[in-house]
């Protein structure tokens, strides 16, 4: 009896606890990147089935990602307070529904990119899952206080995958758009873990603030910050975007600096990191929407 009846009482997801278990709002931010990233491939339009299939197969295999790191981090969520409410440690979702919906996204995201766009774009998109989901997540995460920024490459490669999926091939402006979202990742984060730091402590997590302190910390937010508004010049100085996107990137990266000069001279203001974390990620995708408004003023001109 015991046997029958343990399937009935099994929790039944909601489209809700699925879509928590996708990161939608991160995934949002990594489709911009990775669209803009295909419109910036070309000077023309890109093909319209191409743009809605490449966008479908890299959707899917980042919300892949996102559930496996939801079932490797479940016993670490369950004793984060920011994390404690996700399905899998409120018990809304088991592990073994979590897992058979991660490998159904991802086989479904890499298919639909060997099927309808091109294997270059499905196996670095395949690389990226497993470099964010096993790499850093399983290992990088717990081992080092670099996790970031090693990790940041799985998370900078949204446009560089939009790139490969129009031209089925890897070149500078897609480099370029890589480069800038991995020297983002690390400020942008470790402003949110200096707001979290008690609860990387907690559970063992050796994230920068925990292991090298708060000072040091907002140190390296200044640094990477000051790196990235001379990276997101490089566009510009290259031919590949025009006098609207450079006044758009260092009118956002002074706001950028702002916030880092900010944290580093006000460092008992509890609501900076956050304030700072939050432009961080309004920072990114309106520089990637200028780029874009800029890319086609430029083809509109020549």
């Amino acid at each position: 009896m015991p046997d029958i009846i343990a399937p009935m009482l099994q929790p039944k997801p909601s489209v809700s606890d699925l879509l928590t278990l996708c990161k939608v709002k991160v995934v949002s931010l990594i489709m911009l990147t990775a669209v803009v990233g295909m419109f910036l491939a070309t000077p023309e339009i890109p093909p319209i089935r191409l743009v809605i299939l490449a966008s479908i197969g890299i959707a899917f295999a980042a919300s892949s990602a996102a559930v496996f790191n939801h079932i490797i981090d479940q016993k670490i969520d369950n004793e984060m307070f920011r994390t404690r409410k996700r399905p899998l440690p409120e018990g809304k979702i088991t592990t073994k529904t979590a897992l058979l919906f991660g490998m159904v996204l991802g086989v479904v995201g890499i298919g639909t990119l060997v099927v309808g766009v091109n294997m270059l774009t499905a196996v670095l998109t395949l690389l990226a899952l497993i470099g964010y989901a096993v790499f850093y997540t399983m290992y990088l995460k717990r081992a080092t206080p670099q996790n970031i920024v090693i990790g940041g490459a799985a998370g900078a490669a949204p446009p560089l995958l939009g790139w490969a999926a129009i031209t089925n091939s890897i070149e500078l402006g897609a480099l370029l758009l890589f480069l800038i979202i991995f020297i983002w990742t690390p400020p942008h984060f470790w402003a949110l873990a200096i707001h979290r730091k008690k609860e990387y402590a907690k559970v063992n997590i050796p994230m920068l603030p925990v292991t090298h302190g708060h000072y040091f910390t907002r140190i390296q937010i200044l640094l990477y910050t000051i790196l990235l508004v001379v990276i997101t010049v490089i566009p510009y100085l290259v031919g590949m975007s025009g006098l609207i996107y450079l006044t758009g990137a260092m009118l956002l990266g002074l706001g950028f600096l702002y916030f880092a000069i900010q944290m580093l001279r006000l460092p008992d203001d509890k609501q900076l990191p956050m304030k700072t974390f939050g432009y961080s990620i309004n920072y990114l995708m309106l520089l990637f929407i200028v780029l874009l408004v800029d890319h086609y003023f430029l083809f509109r001109l020549t």
